[in-house]
């Protein structure tokens, strides 16, 4: 139950730091919108700066995927260890006390929920 709840701290934590990362990126993201509008209607400007920008966005877009299969681990993990902590307390105690017959909830039936292992650029939907 102890890394369970360390694994719930855990995806607090890397909740909040992709909530401030996705502030980040959207602001980042308005403000380089807008210059290439305005070095649109200015054919002098060189927006090749702005362009190179614009492409490290798309890599950090990517990047973000990071959170969401982070996290279907660690809810993957946690139900995988409630259920062996479940099992165990059965094992132990017995399947009935005052309370009634002991609930044990099960395994998740796939070993992991999230195949993949690394993230390349490409088309992304994002949340």
């Amino acid at each position: 139950m102890v890394a369970t709840n360390d694994l719930d701290r855990l995806q607090r934590l890397l909740s909040d730091a992709t909530e401030t990362l996705m502030g980040h990126f959207y602001g980042v993201s308005s403000q380089l919108t807008a210059l290439l509008r305005t070095a649109a209607q200015h054919p002098e400007i060189d927006t090749s700066g702005l362009q190179d920008a614009m492409q490290h966005m798309g890599g950090a877009v990517t990047a973000l995927q990071f959170q969401d299969m982070a996290s279907q681990l660690i809810h993957h993990t946690e139900r995988r260890l409630r259920s062996c902590a479940d099992r165990l307390a059965r094992d132990v105690m017995g399947d009935e006390d005052e309370d009634g017959v002991a609930v044990v909830e099960e395994a998740p039936l796939r070993p992991n929920p999230v195949t993949q292992d690394e993230m390349d650029a490409g088309s992304i939907e994002l949340f």
